[in-house]
Parts: C-alpha cells; structure tokens; sequence
C-alpha cells in the first residue's frame, strides 16, 4: 500500500479489564488501513515551473519512506531509483544529502534543523506546512507558508505567507507576482532618474557655458507632472516578460538599481542631454529662430526624448519590438495622453504665453521628431551592432 502512496496505519485492540491498566500492551492486531491523499492534478506541471525558475523543491514528512518515494515520484519530484533520505542526520548538516529531494520520517525538531542546515550554506529557504508541529520551522525560514484552509492557526501565526487555497501552484503564481514587482519597481525609479537627470544636466550645463536657457522653470514642473510620471506610473502595471519564470533567483542582497542599471540611467541622461543641445543648435544656427522659438523646440524635444525613453526600459536582451513595456496598453495610453498635453498648450495661445512657448511649424517639428528620437535609435542601434547581454538560465 505505500508503494501505491497510500499512508498505512495499523489497527489493534485490547481488553481492559480495568481502566487503570495500561492500554499499550497485549495489543492483538486487527488489520492495516490505507488512507489515499493524491496530489493534484496541477502540482507536475508546478514543480516543472519551479525547477525551470531555479528553485529547487524537497519534499519533507513523516510518512513511511516508501509512501514518500511513490508520491515523489507520481508528481515528478522524484525519479525512479532516487535515494530517500529517512530522517536528517544529527548534525543536521545536508551536506552528503545535497542530491536528496525527499526526506522520510522527519520529526518537527528535523525539520528545523534542516531549514537551518540550508540556511547555514547560503539558502533562502521557504517552507511551507499545516500543523502545530510545523510552527518552529515555519518561523525560521526565510519565508513561511501556512495553509489557509487546514492550516491551524498556530501555523498560519508562525508564517509570512499565508495559501488561501493550500494549492502548490499559488506558490508559483506569488513567485511570480513578486519578481514582476520587483522589475516594475526597478523600472520605475530608473525611468524618473532618467527624466530628472536629463533635466538637471541641460539645466546644468547650459548656465556654467552662457548657452540660452533651453527650458523654463515652469516648463520643468511641466514635464515632472506630464512626462514624468503618466508613463512612470504605466512601467508600474506591467504585467512582466513570458520568460520571467525562467530567470535564475536573483541575490536577495541586490539592491534596486545595481552598477549596471546606474550606467544605463547616465547613458541615456546623457544622450537625452546631447539631443536637447542638438536641437538647440539646429534652431538657432540653421533655423534661425528667436529666443521664445528657441526655447518651444528645446522644450518639445526634451519632452517627447523622455516620452520615448519609456521603450528603453525594456529588459535587455528582449525583442526591441514585442517585449513587456509594447505590451502594456498603460504605456501607450500615457503616451497618447502626454502627447496630447505636450502638442496642446502649443497651439493654445493662453497656455503657451504661460509656458513660454509658441506654435511650431513643420521645420521646428521635423527638429523636434529627429531630435527626440535619436537617443532612442542609438540605443537600439548599439543593441544590435554591440548586442544586449542576455540572461543566464538556471542550472
């Protein structure tokens, strides 16, 4: 019966005479019992997405070792011939155990010492359990998960997580959900750094060098609210890469923006900044314009350079064309949205004296097209002569 995953319990009575005697002994054996606990359907195809994503899963339990292997084996935890290791040795040290997905016959104290075991050699360890006895180990992993429906609630008190529906596959969803949050908030903050660089640097560099001023203090506070933040909060809602699950675990330590994501914010700061002084150069030695036309190119091309950032923000290594960030219809709705908030106050004249801009015509706006979108060509033109690192995928 446990080779069929049944879990066998031995049935056995006793006459007592007196009801002080004690009840274990002279025990005469009535028959065994095998209660069937399937997993479900979905669990297989879990486990698969979690070994793709570079987590490792072990089974830990109580039950008889044989009824551990055929469940371990039922769901793709386990092959055929794996070891199962009965108990956890009492230095609670895996390392010999390294290649064993299922530990049988694991007492609540085991299992807190395994989860430290795996701490101690540099795990981030998430254990998931039910019972009372489950609540120390619950506690000291990295991330506890309770069973929401028979969990007890000494578990569920012990846990950072808490299943609503104590399905395995949830697991994989949250696992999931948490690393696209992490890269909406990562693209974020380097989309507003981006911005706000760029926005010091044309500022900064044109007082120190007797430039004109391409852009107004109102027309900065202008583009904070517009460009800025529309299309930011629309990098917020993405609804992340297919091969997201697919990326090895990051380092719990890596920080938001790491070394190479404050690279690219001061390169694309930077080509940003050449573009708004190359438009500025084109108005005024080519153009000819005056100072209020001037300042309504360098202001349009500093703005719309920003707005076309937001494509930049793609994971590198992504298709520059069918990626998160083209996708996401938020994006493309802020960008109608700010293109709408850009080009109108242009042509309405009470709000261009506000801004200190004036209508283009066709030769300010070819200026400003070109101009803007330049930086975002550049990138994608190193991308494909340098090429984009790509993302190494689980071992």
């Amino acid at each position: 019966m446990g080779a069929r995953g049944l879990r066998v319990i031995a049935c056995a009575e006793a006459p007592l005479a007196d009801a002080r005697a004690r009840p274990f002994e002279d025990l005469a054996v009535l028959g065994l019992i095998g209660l069937e606990d399937p997993a479900r359907a979905d669990v297989p195809a879990a486990l698969a997405a979690c070994r793709a994503a570079g987590i490792r899963v072990v089974m830990v339990t109580g039950d008889h070792a044989v009824t551990a292997r055929s469940v371990a084996e039922a769901v793709g935890l386990a092959r055929p011939g794996d070891r199962v290791a009965e108990g956890v040795p009492d230095d609670g040290d895996p390392e010999g155990l390294a290649d064993v997905s299922v530990f049988a016959r694991v007492s609540p104290a085991e299992k807190l010492a395994l989860v430290r075991a795996y701490q101690e050699r540099g795990e981030v360890v998430a254990m998931t359990g039910d019972g009372v006895n489950d609540a120390p180990a619950l506690k000291q992993a990295d991330i506890g998960v309770a069973m929401g429906g028979r969990g007890t609630d000494v578990a569920r008190e012990a846990a950072a997580m808490v299943l609503l529906d104590d399905a395995f596959p949830t697991i994989v969803g949250a696992i999931r959900e948490g690393r696209i949050i992490f890269d909406n908030i990562r693209r974020f903050v380097a989309y507003l750094l981006c911005c706000n660089l760029s926005e010091v640097l044309v500022v900064g560099l044109a007082v120190p060098t007797e430039l004109p001023l391409p852009i107004l203090p109102l027309q900065i506070l202008y583009l904070n609210v517009v460009t800025d933040m529309f299309p930011a909060f629309a990098l917020a809602l993405g609804e992340g890469p297919d091969d997201i699950l697919e990326r090895p675990p990051r380092d719990p330590k890596e920080p938001i923006l790491g070394s190479a994501q404050w690279v690219r914010i001061a390169a694309h700061a930077a080509a940003m900044t050449a573009a708004t002084f190359g438009a500025l150069a084109v108005a005024a030695l080519w153009l000819g314009l005056d100072r209020a036309g001037m300042v309504t190119v360098t202001f349009l091309t500093l703005a719309f350079t920003q707005l076309w950032q937001i494509f930049n923000m793609r994971a590198p290594g992504s298709h520059p064309l069918r990626n998160e960030v083209t996708r996401n219809p938020w994006v493309w709705a802020a960008l109608l949205l700010c293109t709408g908030l850009l080009v109108g106050p242009a042509y309405l004249p009470p709000v261009g004296a506000v801004l200190g801009i004036v209508p283009p015509d066709p030769a300010m706006w070819g200026v400003i097209l070109g101009a803007s979108l330049a930086p975002l060509l550049l990138v994608e033109l190193r991308a494909t002569v340098v090429g984009e690192p790509r993302r190494p995928r689980p071992a």
